[in-house]
């Protein structure tokens, strides 16, 4: 390592004093003007890690569904996964060092992950169209030069496909080809080839109105419909030319807020459905004959893919396990239709897309979404095997036809991560095949009505909870009392957890009615204020 050359870039890069960030889930975030020092860092790492696990490493430029005067930086591990704890606590520890500490910290990753300096390393880079992406890419591209990496930047993509790339990479291309147009004719080819099976092929068109959130999957979804079939018509919505990104549109808004995007009008009956900034998140909604507005969330969507997959599973005759991985936010009534209607066993994890995938993993397919609409289908390699080897050799028409279907699935599914893209198709070609109407898919269950809360306290940490989060341990009491205000409502269930980010303590209360749900959550963040630190004044109905 030449500690000349880091000294003198990392001059270059200055971390703004008294600034302390956190590697989470969403790997850092934050202004973007307060970014450039952590995505050099960032580059250091990427080259530590790659040569660590001597494959390459992906690094996305994004904040998601944040403001657009935000940035962010999050790695990617060499499946396409997101980064390893361990590593997460070393990305902590590089972006918050003292200059003169940096070389001290690299020395000591290196030889706590018996990092191997002499290895090749490789990064790939992605970033989206925030406006202070490009020069914050460069800054990472700094990074990786000075510890002397190779890198790929890729330039704009969504963050899913930056995934996706880095598992083609690794794998050899067993996964596909780690390019743009691998991406789009790998998922096109599957697509096309489901579509073709639906009953009303070839005759009627397909229309889907999609709200992009002014953000990178505007550009993406332009490039990739000429290899749409030409009965799916897909219209564009906030493409990015004209608003702010993620302002008043995108996945996470509607779901927030229960109302459409702006800039996107509904007729009663169309379909349509929103992505967020990054294009990994995606929720379906429309209005009704009486101008209603309803929102399809995650639940609804791991819902639908698992009445495909499990009908096919069963034509094909195989004993593989299937299960759905939902976080304590899903809606009790999604949970009620899996388990009992559909007799499909659910499990439920603590928040966070890692905690949901690596549960997922544990079945031959595991189906894992969040009620905000990030969420895909794993596979596992013995269930993947199985699958390919029926649809060339199975002699029964019935049971090859539907391993086939099967197999076009799991091509178009996007396993490395949720993908907004990719889950769109594999809904668009659900909901053909099933010859399935909005208001149909929609009328599986009824939400249970529930409420979101939170409430400021001054430190956070003073609440602990287990049981993937339903059950608060400490302040002491806290629990005991929202079971007696549980007991009060029908239908009803309410839990609270701190903030992964911020001093506040969310709320989630469901009941019966809405009049019901919200009073609930009221009553539970005076509890929570009372006795959990509260700040500021009392929670208002």
């Amino acid at each position: 390592m030449d500690s000349e050359a880091l000294k003198k870039y990392s001059a270059l890069h200055p971390k703004p004093p008294g600034l302390t960030l956190q590697y989470g889930t969403a790997g850092f975030r934050t202004k973007a003007e307060q970014l450039d020092h952590v995505m050099f860092r960032m580059g250091l790492l990427a080259v530590l890690r790659s040569k660590a696990v001597v494959s390459t490493i992906g690094i996305m430029v994004t904040a998601s569904h944040n403001p657009e005067e935000d940035n962010g930086v999050k790695l990617v591990d060499p499946l396409g996964e997101m980064l390893h704890p361990s590593w997460e606590e070393y990305a902590t520890q590089l972006a918050n060092a003292e200059e003169q500490e940096l070389q001290k910290i690299i020395t000591e990753i290196c030889q706590k992950a018996a990092v191997n300096q002499h290895k090749e390393a490789l990064v790939f880079i992605g970033r989206d169209t925030r406006p202070s992406s490009e020069k914050l890419t460069q800054s990472v591209i700094d990074g990786i030069s000075v510890l002397g990496g190779q890198y790929h930047d890729y330039g704009l993509v969504t963050t899913p496909q930056l995934h996706y790339m880095v598992c083609c990479q690794n794998t050899q291309g067993q996964y596909g080809k780690a390019t743009l147009e691998g991406y789009y004719e790998k998922l096109s080819k599957a697509f096309t080839e489901l579509i073709k099976q639906s009953p009303s092929s070839g005759e009627s068109q397909r229309h889907l109105k999609i709200d992009c959130a002014n953000g990178i999957g505007a550009l993406k979804l332009s490039e990739m419909e000429p290899y749409f079939p030409k009965e799916v018509l897909i219209h564009l919505y906030n493409n990015g030319t004209k608003e702010k990104l993620n302002h008043l549109c995108g996945a996470d808004f509607v779901k927030v807020h229960q109302k459409p995007p702006t800039g996107l009008d509904m007729k009663p009956g169309e379909r349509c459905c929103s992505f967020d900034g990054d294009a990994d998140r995606i929720v379906y909604y429309y209005k009704d004959a009486a101008g209603h507005f309803h929102l399809i969330d995650g639940d609804k969507i791991a819902t639908l893919i698992s009445i495909f997959l499990k009908e096919l599973l069963a034509k094909v005759g195989q004993t593989l396990k299937m299960a759905v991985v939902q976080t304590a936010y899903a809606n009790g009534s999604s949970t009620r239709y899996l388990e009992e209607t559909l007799k499909v066993p659910v499990h439920c994890v603590k928040t966070g897309v890692k905690h949901l995938h690596h549960k997922a993993q544990e079945f031959d397919v595991g189906v894992y979404f969040e009620a905000n609409g990030h969420g895909t289908v794993l596979f596992s390699k013995a269930a993947e095997t199985k699958i390919r080897q029926l649809a060339k050799e199975e002699k029964d028409d019935e049971k090859r036809e539907a391993a086939k279907v099967l197999e076009n699935m799991i091509d178009l599914i996007n396993q490395t991560v949720g993908d907004a893209i990719s889950d769109m198709l594999v809904i668009e070609a659900i909901l053909a095949l099933k010859g399935l109407t909005v208001q149909q898919w929609d009328a599986f269950y009824t939400d249970l009505p529930n409420r979101l809360l939170k409430v400021q306290v001054a430190d956070r940490r003073v609440i602990d909870t287990m049981d993937a989060e339903r059950r608060a341990v400490t302040p002491p009491g806290l629990q005991e009392k929202i079971d007696a205000l549980v007991k009060k409502y029908k239908l009803s269930r309410a839990f609270v957890r701190p903030s992964g980010t911020e001093d506040v303590v969310r709320i989630y209360a469901e009941a019966d009615t809405q009049e019901n749900a919200d009073a609930l959550a009221h009553e539970v963040s005076l509890a929570v204020y009372h006795l959990a630190g509260g700040k500021g004044a009392p929670p208002q109905p």
